[in-house]
């Protein structure tokens, strides 16, 4: 539990392998899967699996999943979560450190700025307006010379 807490940070929920967490704790797989459903039975976290194999999942501390309806009565399940991944479970593991660096959006002008978004601060502030685009990252150009 206080492996988990200790990760949630803003968000409610972790996303972590259960490899991972297993060695994270520092105990076998098979003693995370018995304590996290011996605190799921108290209702301390929810488990959500994510994909099909089960080895994956959310675990849901402190708040309740919202249940949203969809296309075709399939229900969704909504939170925020930190992901965890361990470098020993991806296919391209070897050449993690070579990696090519990642596209950046274009900027159309010069010294062209982001737009503010999100949710505002507490009043006095105010949110965001309606249609605005959530959250973007914000970009730095870098000086030609």
């Amino acid at each position: 539990m206080h492996l988990l807490v200790a990760r949630v940070g803003e968000h409610n929920a972790v996303v972590v392998s259960q490899e991972t967490l297993a060695q994270m704790m520092g105990r076998s797989k098979r003693t995370v899967i018995r304590a996290a459903a011996d605190l799921a039975a108290a209702n301390w976290i929810e488990i959500r699996q994510v994909g099909k194999a089960g080895t994956v999942n959310a675990y849901i501390v402190n708040d309740r999943v919202a249940w949203v309806g969809s296309r075709d009565g399939i229900r969704h399940s909504l939170f925020s979560a930190t992901v965890i991944v361990s470098e020993e479970e991806q296919p391209d593991r070897n050449s993690l450190s070579n990696q090519a660096t990642l596209r950046r959006i274009p900027a159309l002008f010069p010294d062209e700025g982001q737009l503010p978004s999100g949710n505002g601060l507490p009043p006095p502030s105010s949110p965001a307006l309606p249609g605005m685009e959530p959250d973007l990252p914000a970009t730095q150009i870098e000086p030609k010379g």
